[in-house]
């Protein structure tokens, strides 16, 4: 089979006639745990995966930035010295165009090129597709220049917020730079001081995707950020000490629960719950205790749906089915949630036949097929292409592949 590298330079020359100049990759991710946190500053632990967004680029004499995507099968180009103006069309190319317009903030001024996107990430699924877009797009309008990893990935994020419009956490964006192979990585949202956690050996982590992302989605997380919100100002009046939710604590939120609307008592009871099984699941993992981090899979999902209200029946169904299906530690729901992806911790001997077993239950439930993905902790964003390699990397201190 063809490696990745390959078919992103035969695609592009289809696409423009020429070779690419340099091809970046930068990966999807899973969330392990650490669900809804990040926008809240508190603690996620993700892996990066295998699966990964491909920018090939080129440098031109056109005077314009060319982008195509083979995802939508759409080309859009915009004047390269106007790209400081541009706003959003509402569209796949509002990432693009985000990242453009933050790099030029930043004193990164982009040329006219050709760039050529190609993501093995599914949309959609909770695997945070759009921050491996993003991270690949900056590398690639980058071409070549050294960049600090923190503020390559506070850039794409600032693009995802300010451009795109959704209120993220830093999360996708920062695993997608700093991801490690065999490791999830532990990240504080707002100091963003980070650490490798390894990972059981006899464990295997899969996902399973639905196939569906019902439409409440983007507009339900909005309204989960203002509901956590609400709760910190509620938290606040009594404790001054607390200045997002991470500082908070649960016996907290059930002193001030009078204060709080019951939704919002129920958003807070989830985030300081799930701060809380984030540093339970690291201590777990590092002293090999697979049943514990399963139990906390199973009480990070039960939170979600139950407190947080951002699961649904599929995700559920999927959940329950993992509980007695044979080699399965844990599941739980992973990403923003009202469709996407389930993540499930198994026995590696066990993994296939049990992510086959799902997949069954699931098509003969809802009659649709399931996608499986296996999840192997991989590296973070870098270059995997340069016509004539740089001396250092584009990102300080990165890996080359």
């Amino acid at each position: 089979m063809a490696s990745q590298t390959g078919i992103v330079t035969d695609l592009f020359r289809q696409q423009f006639g020429v070779p690419p100049e340099g091809i970046e990759r930068a990966p999807g991710r899973v969330n392990l745990i650490g669900e809804h946190t990040d926008y809240t500053l508190g603690f996620v632990l993700p892996i990066a995966i295998q699966l990964a967004a491909y920018a090939a680029w080129r440098r031109t004499t056109s005077g314009y930035l060319r982008v195509y995507s083979t995802s939508f099968g759409q080309q859009r180009a915009w004047p390269a010295g106007e790209l400081a103006g541009l706003t959003s069309a509402h569209e796949w190319s509002d990432y693009v165009a985000g990242v453009a317009v933050e790099l030029e903030r930043a004193g990164y001024s982009v040329p006219s090129m050709d760039v050529l996107i190609h993501s093995t990430v599914p949309t959609g699924a909770g695997l945070s597709s759009s921050a491996a877009l993003e991270i690949s797009i900056a590398l690639a309008l980058l071409g070549g220049r050294v960049i600090d990893p923190v503020a390559l990935a506070r850039l794409a994020r600032a693009a995802e917020n300010d451009f795109a419009g959704m209120p993220c956490g830093i999360m996708d964006q920062f695993v997608c730079v700093f991801g490690q192979e065999n490791a999830a990585i532990q990240i504080d949202c707002r100091s963003l001081e980070h650490e490798p956690v390894p990972l059981p050996q006899d464990a295997a982590i899969f996902a399973v995707n639905t196939m569906v992302k019902h439409e409440l989605g983007q507009s339900a997380y909005r309204e989960r950020v203002r509901e956590c919100g609400e709760a910190l100002a509620a938290l606040g009046t009594r404790y001054p000490e607390v200045h997002s939710l991470r500082d908070a604590t649960s016996e907290m939120v059930e002193e001030c629960r009078a204060a709080m609307p019951a939704n919002v008592y129920l958003r807070a009871l989830h985030v300081t719950g799930e701060n809380r099984r984030v540093i339970e699941f690291v201590e777990a993992s590092r002293a090999g205790d697979l049943q514990r981090m399963g139990h906390l899979f199973y009480a990070s999902h039960a939170s979600l749906a139950g407190s947080y209200e951002v699961s649904c029946e599929e995700l559920d169904f999927l959940v329950e089915e993992a509980r007695s299906t044979s080699g399965i530690y844990g599941a739980r729901m992973t990403g923003g949630g009202f469709g996407g992806c389930t993540v499930n911790l198994a026995r590696p001997d066990s993994a296939e036949a049990a992510g086959a077993r799902l997949a069954a239950r699931y098509r003969q439930r809802y009659g649709r097929d399931p996608r499986i993905y296996t999840c192997r902790p991989s590296n973070g964003a870098r270059n995997v292409f340069r016509e004539q390699s740089p001396a250092a990397g584009t990102i300080k201190s990165s890996q080359s592949e």
